[in-house]
């Protein structure tokens, strides 16, 4: 059972009733109990709820708790697109600049000088994504070639974050993980229990982040709202809708630096192999829903 099944479990336990009263009443404790006997059947150990900014349930059966972090794995891959768009605000880049402007080896690439932040962030820079089960150090992600020319394919995995760590690292000349927890993090009242980092000493952006199931909410409660925190203010400029619509080439995949529009609808197959399509959410109530769901697995979480 991997998170995106669980997931789309919990969706449909939450979205399983006659549309007309899920869409009038989310807050009906009986679609809370179903995603939690279904994700406390698959052993899930946290489940939150929250609706219109509030959370109207939580459970936390299989040994977990409230208090107790777990390992996001590729659900860390969601803070890299929000992180770009901060860094845009504050003028430290431009999402459709090239990379090669930073990345300066780049540089006479007639494939890789071309690639954009955008393209890298949402997956479609032509550089093959990567081992799932490796996550190269920043220079070894940096030093991968381009198979394709940018936008014309879409590939998964940890390589392109990678390689915008090194951006981000080059840009602000430190950790970009202090700096998405200056810019993001603090504002929010986000606290992250561990990070993983690499032999190189820089954070994992494609996965690493371990958060209590409190703390992944207030990241999707902040997304929610479209950048707005809570005592923060907008801290997000026009470009965030622009940023979380899904590329052309996925416009599926929940996983890279953009997030899934409901309203998008694919204009014909992918050009290359993306995620499972998810199912077809009407606006409401799911604009006012987030659900934190956490699984535990045999070797960890996912």
């Amino acid at each position: 059972m991997n998170r995106r099944t669980l997931l789309k479990g919990l969706v449909a336990a939450l979205m399983g009733v006659p549309r007309g009263h899920a869409q009038t009443n989310p807050n009906n404790p009986t679609y809370h109990r179903l995603a939690a006997e279904y994700s406390a059947r698959y052993r899930g150990i946290s489940l939150l709820v929250m609706v219109d900014g509030k959370t109207v349930f939580e459970d936390y059966p299989n040994g977990g708790s409230p208090t107790r972090a777990h390992e996001l794995a590729s659900g860390t891959k969601s803070f890299s697109g929000v992180m770009a768009i901060a860094a845009q605000q504050d003028g430290l880049l431009s999402l459709d600049e090239p990379a090669s402007k930073t990345l300066t080896e780049w540089q006479g690439d007639p494939l890789r000088e071309k690639i954009t932040l955008r393209q890298l962030l949402n997956l479609t820079s032509g550089i093959p994504g990567g081992n799932l089960g490796r996550i190269p150090t920043y220079q070894e992600a940096v030093q991968s070639p381009a198979e394709a020319p940018p936008g014309t394919r879409f590939s998964y995995g940890p390589v392109p974050f990678q390689i915008f760590g090194e951006v981000m690292r080059r840009k602000l000349g430190g950790d970009p993980l202090a700096y998405l927890q200056r810019r993001i993090f603090q504002p929010i009242g986000l606290e992250y229990a561990f990070w993983r980092r690499g032999p190189d000493g820089n954070p994992h952006l494609p996965s690493g982040a371990f958060l209590t199931a409190r703390n992944w909410a207030r990241f999707g409660e902040l997304v929610r709202q479209g950048g707005f925190g809570k005592g923060s203010g907008w801290w997000m400029p026009p470009c965030w809708t622009g940023a979380l619509s899904p590329p052309r080439l996925t416009p599926s995949t929940a996983l890279a630096g953009g997030w899934p529009d409901p309203s998008t609808r694919p204009n014909g197959p992918p050009l290359a192999r993306s995620a499972s399509p998810l199912p077809t959410w009407p606006p409401s109530p799911l604009s006012r829903i987030w659900s934190s769901p956490l699984e535990r697995v045999d070797n960890g979480f996912t």
